[in-house]
C-alpha cells in the first residue's frame, strides 16, 4: 500500500505561488469577459496550458506517466473543476472580483471539514475553532440580512461561487487521493484535457451565438456569447494566461499531492487581499466594511491554522524516533 507523502513546507510553497497565478487569471478574464465568451478563453488557456503542462510531463516521467489504473476518477475530478470555473466565471462576470473571490473562499473551510470524514484526516479542535471564524467571515461577506434590491444581483448568482466552492473542494480532495500514484503534471494534464473537451463542446452547440440573441443577463451572455477571432493585443493576454494556467494547474496538484489537505487549504487564504489589490486598482471597486470584516477574520483564522500546524510539526520532531542500525 502507498502511502501519501506529508511534506508541508513544498506543498505551502506551491499553494500561495498556485493562488497568485489564479488572482492574476480571475482579473484578465474579468477583463475580457465583456468581448470574448467564457468558453473562447477557456479553450485558448486550456490549449495553451495542455502544450506547457506537457513539458513539466518530461520531468516527471513523460508520456508513460498518464497511464492509470482509475480513469473514471481523473474525468470525475476534471468535471469537478469545470464546473467550478464555469460557476465561478459566471458570476464573475457581473460581481466585484474581491466579492466573488469571497463567496468563493467558502472551499477551503469546506476541504478542511469534509478532509475528516473522507480522507480520515485529523483536525484537532483548535483548528476547527479557527474554521469556524472563518465560515463567519464569509456570511459577513456574503451579507445574508440585505434585500434582494440592495444586493443588485440575483441569489442564485451569489450561490454560484458556493457551488463552486463545493466543488472545487471535492476535487482537491480527490486530489490527495490521485496524487498518491500520479505526478503533479498528469493530473494537471487530465484536467486540462476536460477543459478542451467541454468548450469544444460549448463551441459546437453554442459557438455562432445562435442562444445569445435573445439573452439579457450578463452571465448567460458571457456564457453563450458567440466565438470571435481574438484582437492582436488580447492575442498576448491569452497567451500568458495559458502559461500561467498550466502553473495554476500544475501548483495546485503538487501541494494538495504533498501535505494534508487541511495543511494546504488555509493558504488559499491569501486569495482574498489579491482579489482585492486587483478589483481596487484595474475595476476601481471599492470593497464595503463587510468584506474588509470578513477578510480580517478569514485571514486571522487562517494564519492561527498556520502556526498550529507548524506548533505540531515541531511537537512530532521533538519526539524520540526509534531506529533501525
Amino acid at each position: 500500500m502507498t502511502v501519501p507523502v506529508n511534506r508541508a513546507g513544498p506543498a505551502i510553497a506551491f499553494v500561495l505561488f498556485g493562488v497568485l497565478c489564479i488572482s492574476l487569471n480571475d482579473m484578465l478574464i474579468k477583463q475580457l469577459s465583456s468581448g470574448y465568451p467564457l468558453h473562447q478563453i477557456v479553450f485558448f488557456r486550456s490549449l495553451i496550458g495542455l502544450l506547457v503542462t506537457l513539458v513539466f510531463l518530461q520531468f516527471e516521467g513523460g508520456l508513460p506517466a498518464l497511464r492509470t489504473d482509475r480513469p473514471w476518477l481523473h474525468v470525475l475530478r476534471g468535471v469537478l473543476v469545470v464546473i467550478a470555473n464555469m460557476c465561478f466565471f459566471l458570476a464573475l462576470a457581473v460581481l466585484p472580483l474581491a466579492d466573488v473571490t469571497a463567496l468563493f473562499f467558502v472551499a477551503p473551510l469546506f476541504i478542511t471539514l469534509l478532509s475528516i470524514p473522507l480522507l480520515g484526516e485529523k483536525v484537532g479542535p483548535l483548528r476547527l475553532g479557527a474554521v469556524l471564524v472563518g465560515f463567519i467571515g464569509v456570511v459577513i461577506m456574503q451579507r445574508p440580512w440585505a434585500s434582494p434590491d440592495a444586493l443588485e444581483v440575483s441569489r442564485i448568482v451569489l450561490l454560484l461561487p458556493v457551488l463552486a466552492a463545493l466543488t472545487y473542494a471535492l476535487n482537491q480532495l480527490m486530489t490527495r487521493k490521485l496524487g498518491v500514484k500520479a505526478p503533479a503534471s498528469t493530473l494537471a494534464i487530465y484536467i486540462q484535457c476536460t477543459f478542451l473537451v467541454v468548450s469544444v463542446a460549448f463551441y459546437l452547440a453554442a459557438g455562432d451565438g445562435r442562444y445569445a440573441a435573445q439573452v439579457t443577463n450578463p452571465s448567460l451572455e458571457f456564457l453563450l456569447r458567440a466565438w470571435v477571432w481574438p484582437a492582436a493585443s488580447d492575442q498576448w493576454v491569452l497567451l500568458g494566461m495559458g502559461v500561467n494556467g498550466a502553473l495554476i494547474g500544475y501548483c495546485l496538484s503538487q501541494a494538495y499531492r504533498l501535505a494534508d489537505a487541511a495543511t494546504v487549504a488555509p493558504f488559499e487564504y491569501i486569495g482574498l487581499p489579491l482579489a482585492v489589490f486587483w478589483g481596487l486598482v484595474i475595476f476601481g471597486d471599492l470593497p464595503t466594511w463587510e468584506v474588509w470584516t470578513g477578510i480580517a477574520l478569514i485571514l486571522s483564522s487562517g494564519l492561527f491554522v498556520f502556526f498550529r500546524e507548524q506548533a505540531k510539526a515541531r511537537r512530532t520532531i521533538q519526539r524520540p524516533v526509534a531506529r533501525r542500525h
